[in-house]
């Protein structure tokens, strides 16, 4: 396989600009009250013509990089006048489809490629015009009489896809979980999970088929569901071609070379980071009084804006200290400010944007509670006339038709018309799906001129603003709050600019404390991610795999073929090169005491292991507290960081950070400047002046207690107190040149759990051999430093041969051999691995645990319920917003089916276990079975009205109808399966709970079908 790169002058890589010469200066930043407010505007234009350097981006970037992955031994038989060659494809035959605008340079390349009939993935921004290449691919279809599906990873963005291509072509379909409407047409529009049951059942549809379009391609690095993208991918048929749609990313050609590498046909790549419009990027400082121009529209960073942006939080800081207010906000960002100076500083720029005539806009919030806040907050604010208020209301009334009357009146309908009336509006996951695409449709008709929205609004559709506001650098991730990435931030920024409207497009980036200049370049000029393989088995993927009748496709062949195997095999090279460098290196040190050195080291391993399998003991409250008293001397490592031995002054329980703080007085680096908030823990080094600081410590990060104690003067505030402790603890390291000795947990500490008086007496055992060996007393320096070279060299190879020889193909049919175990154990497959009825039941379910929901299907859990618990025991199953909640109280008709459940469940995680499958029994329980909505499914089933259904949980309306969507989907699946196996009541029961599910708003048509 090889990859072939095409450098025309037309189609070159882009090179960065260079700065403009600018013949007039930055306006400096004025407050926001005043009303000689500098609007956004572009650098200064270079009036010189003959200056090629320094091009604007507008006309230079107008070009795309073209690659292609060729198999090896593959020669083309295409007719070059017409198709051009391999690695420079240009058409110049009828087109299937015309254009009413001139295709950019990547519109052409990628036509061309698919006129060629082989595969392409196009990677480009938002907005540039990937959607034109799928049109072509779809016109192709029509005029060859072939058929085509167009595969988008959301149900919503496929109903939005049907919409427009059903204007376009008439003879399109729509197959998601809640919806099919003509199954038989030439364009099929579906979600990629139907896309991936269809290859499963090896469907008649498919034999038509002659290309399939995957929309945001990049949802492959999903965790949850990115491998129903790489199944299906493996799976095609050789003869279609596809057409890969993606944001831009850093590894195009490797995803074309494993595309390449699976199909054998060649897969070409066009990439181009071409804007349409270029954009501005600004921060707005949280209370401040001015925007800054940080990046202009040449991608140029403004270093001089950036440290003008920073000034003022430091001058805010001087005039805190001086007694002024403190507003008291924390580190989250400007996303948690719906009230004090966050609400007002989004009123002041929403208000900004308005009177300078920079509407629509967008303005992102990473809450979907906060976004509700923002808009409300601009009460006094209205951008609509007369005229459009009218039209406003007419297209509403018209939406809220498809409702019953009773849902029409439902406070998050009623609330909405006046503030869409006023051209603001909200959207995210949690609203009604009904408002959400009035929304939508509102803001495409330019009768919503800001738009408070969370993320996901930047996904799909080409909606573009002319700016882009972020309320927060940034965002809570479910583990940390942390700073936007890059991929994040151009797919948000890419909102930003309208093709063919807006000469440039605005970003304005609300910041409420002083961040790192390189932390803001890495999110607005980073480069965008890789696509990482997500690859995972699944009993679902298993036991389909094992039911399909030809056998081509088993368990092996996917993993194989994963893009998870081709990344890593494609790493082996280059450690391979590693090692050899690594053991020429070895080769060169001197080669005397080779077998001391690798004694000695793995001495000193083994003890550091038996240590911290003591300390894990040792650590808990109920035993170390005792001995922290002012004065011990503790030692203090964070993961592979040693930051030496400190003194105890004081242990304080903090419930807020997880348990006991020790205030522990650690060598740290001085403080730089007088902006350091405060100075970091350093591990002293020899010569390096530093400095004793208080430092908190959680008590995990003791890693040794030694038997000293040393005096602590009562006031630590002067400097010269705390340094007196340092020289006192440099003056112990002297006069204790083998360490400090350390409290012996069974002598000292009065420990006699078995386990650790057996640990001591390993740690013993170990001490003597190293303070033994020879190399322990060695006091040649350099040899020293040779051995300890010739150690570390030594055990990189022995990591790289190990990783080498742990292939990720032996590490998936380790897995696969297990959870074969599992499936054996209940009852899915018997010993020779022929799928039986219980897993001929799990095969048709992928929307809630296949392992689990057969269990209660076959140990007569449903049996004993009606069709209304039946509904409500489904629902546990669909992953959804959590409630917050604490106690969840159900009715007694709920609760005993509940416990049976998780009972099931906790069995088969148990089981799991046993099998060797890395699975905690409690947290898969908790993650399994979600009660949040059982309650809410029961009364809705038994025919409550959304409005009270509503009042009985904080969980949004949107989130609810979601749910209950993908629970109906879920229970026709489970009907299926008890068809599939003969139990004909169970099926009957599956179909009663759907049918009582299916009325009123909650299966309202969406207003785009």
């Amino acid at each position: 396989m090889e990859t072939q790169a095409n450098e025309s002058p037309s189609l070159g890589k882009r090179k960065t600009p260079e700065p403009e010469s600018s013949s007039r200066k930055e306006p400096e930043p004025e407050p926001f009250s005043s009303q000689q407010q500098q609007e956004p505007e572009p650098e200064a234009e270079s009036k010189s013509p003959s200056n090629p350097k320094k091009p604007r981006v507008s006309s230079q970037s107008r070009t795309c990089v073209h690659e292609v992955a060729v198999p090896s031994g593959y020669s083309s038989t295409k007719d070059e006048t017409v198709h051009g060659t391999l690695s420079n494809p240009s058409f110049n035959g009828t087109m299937a489809k015309s254009y009413p605008f001139t295709l950019d340079p990547f519109q052409k390349v990628s036509v061309a490629c698919l006129e060629r009939n082989e595969s392409v993935l196009v990677s480009a921004h938002t907005s540039a015009g990937k959607t034109a290449v799928a049109e072509y691919a779809i016109a192709m279809s029509f005029r060859d009489k072939q058929r085509v599906i167009y595969t988008s990873p959301l149900k919503a963005l496929s109903n939005q896809k049907y919409r427009e291509l059903s204007g376009e072509f008439t003879d399109v379909g729509l197959m998601t979980g809640d919806v099919t409407l003509s199954p038989n047409a030439t364009c099929l529009v579906m979600t990629t999970e139907i896309l991936r049951g269809m290859l499963y059942r090896g469907s008649e549809v498919l034999k038509e088929v002659a290309w399939v379009i995957f929309d945001e391609i990049h949802y492959m690095k999903d965790r949850e569901r990115g491998v129903v993208w790489e199944e299906s991918i493996i799976f095609l048929p050789p003869a279609i071609k596809m057409v890969f749609l993606s944001a831009t990313m850093s590894n195009a050609t490797e995803f074309a070379e494993w595309i390449c590498n699976i199909h054998k046909q060649p897969c070409h790549v066009v990439y181009t980071d071409f804007r349409p419009t270029p954009l501005q990027h600004y921060v707005f400082p949280m209370g401040g009084s001015g925007l800054y121009l940080v990046v202009d529209e040449n991608e140029q960073f403004r270093e001089d804006n950036f440290m003008k942006m920073e000034d003022t939080f430091v001058k805010k800081k001087l005039d805190s200290s001086k007694g002024a207010k403190s507003n008291g906000r924390g580190g989250r960002g400007a996303g948690s400010g719906s009230g004090g100076g966050g609400g007002s500083d989004i009123y002041k720029i929403v208000k900004m944007i308005m009177e300078r005539k920079f509407q629509p806009v967008i303005i992102f919030s990473f809450s979907r509670r906060e976004c509700e806040q923002h808009a409300m907050s601009m009460s006094k604010l209205d951008f609509n006339n007369q005229e459009e208020k009218d039209t406003v209301e007419h297209i509403f009334q018209n939406a809220v038709l498809c409702l019953h009357e009773e849902d029409r009146s439902l406070p998050a309908i009623e609330l909405m018309l006046p503030l869409l009336q006023r051209g603001i509006a909200v959207h995210h996951s949690g609203l009604l799906p009904v408002i959400k695409e009035l929304v939508e449709l509102l803001f495409q008709e330019g009768l919503v001129k800001a738009l408070f929205a969370t993320e996901t609004f930047a996904m799909g559709l080409n909606m573009p603003a002319k700016t882009v506001v972020f309320t927060a650098v940034k965002k809570w991730d479910g583990d940390s709050h942390r700073y936007i990435g890059s991929g994040e931030y151009i797919q948000m920024s890419g909102r930003a600019g309208r093709r063919g409207k807006d000469e440039r497009g605005i970003c304005i980036i609300m910041v409420d404390e002083q961040m790192e200049m390189n932390n803001l370049k890495d999110m607005v000029l980073g480069k965008p991610a890789p696509l990482v393989s997500t690859f995972r088995l699944s009993y679902y993927s298993i036991l389909n795999l094992m039911s399909r009748a030809e056998g081509q496709f088993t368990a092996e062949h996917v993993i194989r073929n994963s893009f998870h195997q081709f990344q890593y095999e494609k790493t082996l090279p280059d450690m391979g090169e590693r090692v050899s460098k690594l053991e020429q290196e070895v080769a060169l040190l001197d080669a005397t005491g080779e077998a001391e050195v690798s004694e000695y080291h793995k001495l000193k391993l083994e003890l550091a292991q038996f240590e911290k399998k003591m300390m894990e003991e040792i650590i808990r409250p109920e035993r170390i507290l005792m001995f922290l008293v002012p004065g011990r001397l503790i030692r203090i490592r964070e993961g592979g960081t040693d930051w030496g031995w400190g003194v105890v002054v004081n242990v304080v329980m903090k419930p807020s950070s997880g348990g006991h703080i020790v205030d522990t007085l650690l060598h740290c680096s001085p403080i730089s400047n007088e902006n350091s908030a405060r100075s970091k823990p350093c591990p002293p080094r020899p010569g390096e002046k530093g400095e004793m600081h208080v430092v908190p410590v959680q008590l995990p990060l003791i890693s040794a207690l030694s038997k000293l104690r040393i005096f602590i003067p009562p006031d630590l505030r002067p400097l010269e107190a705390r340094q007196s402790i340092l020289l006192a603890v440099q003056e112990l390291g002297n006069r204790f040149p083998q360490g400090f000795p350390k409290l012996n947990p069974v002598k000292d500490m009065k420990v006699n759990d078995p386990e650790i008086v057996k640990l001591v007496n390993q740690i013993e055992e170990v001490e003597q051999k190293l303070f033994s060996h020879p190399m322990h007393k060695h006091q040649d320096v350099d040899q020293i430093k040779s051995f300890q070279k010739k150690a570390e060299l030594t055990h990189e190879i022995q990591q790289l041969k190990a990783k080498m020889r742990d292939s990720q193909l032996q590490k998936f049919r380790e897995e696969l051999k297990n959870r074969s175990r599992v499936l054996k154990k209940l009852g899915h497959i018997d010993a020779d691995g022929v799928v039986q009825l219980k897993g001929r039941a799990a095969c048709l379910i992928d929307t809630g645990d296949e392992l689990l929901v057969t269990e209660l299907m076959f140990n007569g859990t449903f049996n004993e319920l009606d069709h209304h618990q039946v509904a409500a025991l489904a629902s546990c199953f669909i992953p959804g917003d959590k409630s917050s909640e604490s106690q969840i109280q159900l009715r007694t008709e709920l609760a005993r089916p509940l416990q049976q459940l998780q009972d099931s469940a906790r069995r088969i995680a148990e089981i799991q276990h046993e099998c060797k499958l890395e699975i905690n029994v409690n947290e898969y329980v908790e993650s399994t079975v979600r009660p949040f909505l059982m309650d809410v499914i029961y009364s809705w089933s038994k025919g409550a009205s959304f409005g009270d259904i509503i009042q009985m949980t904080d969980i949004f309306e949107g989130s609810i109808i979601r749910s209950a969507r993908r629970l109906d989907e879920f229970l026709n699946q489970l009907r299926a399966a008890a068809d599939a196996v003969g139990e004909g009541d169970l099926e009957k029961k599956f179909a009663a709970a759907s049918e009582s599910l299916r009325r009123g708003i909650m299966f309202a048509n969406s207003l785009y079908v």
